[in-house]
């Protein structure tokens, strides 16, 4: 070491202040910057940006051909073994094989009762869409007898429901004094589908809580995915029954592609930096773990997608000021669950 070099200190460095000069607080240090993500980048919910691409995708014609056809030889050779089976079990031991003929009569029994079902459920969406239709063109044209005739059909629609007696009461006493399209359309809305609406909001709630739950503390690949796209099927065929197009597995699909496709279209399955404000603003813990904001984000997805299912199974569109919000359904089904979003 020269002698110009000054040895190298090893213990704390101390920097002594003047006396008129103050120390810096903990309030003047500079805010933590908005983005919650890695260099910069703010959540944008890709687990239900992912799963709404995946249920909206439909393959192609080719696909569609190829699985059809090897669905079809798979079941002719299927048919055909199960019958050169059945048929030689009988010959060699008669009361084993009228057996087994007859659990494989029940199978093609129960298969046919899935079937049936399945229709009654695709006829119960028809019947929900052509109430739609008419509830639409009542008030689009201002017609009273389309809207009586709405009316009509969604009251019995509705009166069996035990939950609704009450309410279909009240419609029955006020609807004689409707005399304009708007008026009874507005009365059967409130009086009829105001409580299914609240059970419907009901199940987005719970969905975009479960949403926001998994991918906040499950940090599996893939496991956010899948809880979104499992949690939204099953939200959007509750939503139906709710309204009374119950559906069964195929009609729950076409539900789910039907949805989602409207939000892959219009863009509301992406997040905007306005909607990335408002949801994440007010909560602490999502602008401080990635993860959590994520979840946060994952879960407004989730309540736009429950919103728009109701707008697909409900038998008349929302009343003006009626269709719900994302941020009011969301603070709801998070609060307390992140923290309070002020």
């Amino acid at each position: 070491m020269s002698e110009d070099e000054e040895p190298r200190r090893r213990g704390p460095v101390l920097i002594e202040l003047d006396a008129d000069e103050e120390a810096p607080g903990p309030g003047d240090v500079p805010p933590v910057p908005d983005a919650v993500g890695p260099m910069g980048e703010e959540p944008r919910g890709q687990a239900m940006q992912m799963a709404a691409t995946l249920a909206a995708r439909r393959p192609s014609r080719l696909a569609r051909w190829f699985w059809g056809l090897l669905l079809s030889l798979l079941g002719v050779v299927v048919s055909a073994a199960a019958w050169n089976f059945v048929t030689g079990l009988i010959a060699q031991t008669p009361w084993l094989g009228y057996a087994v003929a007859a659990l494989l009569a029940l199978f093609i029994a129960v298969a046919l009762a899935i079937v049936v079902k399945e229709i009654a459920a695709f006829s119960r969406l028809s019947r929900m869409d052509k109430l739609f239709t008419l509830a639409e063109e009542a008030a689009s044209l201002d017609d009273l007898s389309k809207a009586r005739d709405f009316a009509d059909r969604l009251d019995g629609l509705y009166a069996q429901r035990a939950e609704l007696k009450w309410h279909h009461e009240r419609f029955a006493d006020k609807r004689g004094d409707q005399f304009d399209a708007s008026g009874l359309l507005s009365l059967a809305e409130a009086e009829l589908l105001d409580p299914l609406d609240q059970a419907a909001l009901r199940e987005v709630e719970a969905a975009s809580r479960q949403v926001a739950t998994v991918t906040a503390l499950v940090p599996l690949a893939l496991a956010d995915v899948a809880a979104a796209l499992t949690s939204n099927v099953r939200m959007i065929r509750r939503i139906a029954e709710i309204y009374g197009g119950r559906s069964g597995t195929l009609g729950s699909l076409r539900l789910t592609r039907a949805v989602m496709t409207h939000l892959v279209a219009t863009g509301a399955v992406a997040v905007g930096d306005d909607v990335v404000g408002t949801v994440l603003g007010g909560n602490v813990l999502a602008r401080l773990s990635r993860r959590f904001g994520e979840g946060v984000v994952n879960g407004a997805l989730t309540a736009r997608v429950g919103v728009a299912a109701m707008e697909v199974c409900r038998p008349m569109p929302f009343g003006e000021g009626r269709r719900p919000r994302v941020t009011v359904i969301l603070r709801r089904a998070l609060t307390g669950l992140f923290g309070d979003k002020g």
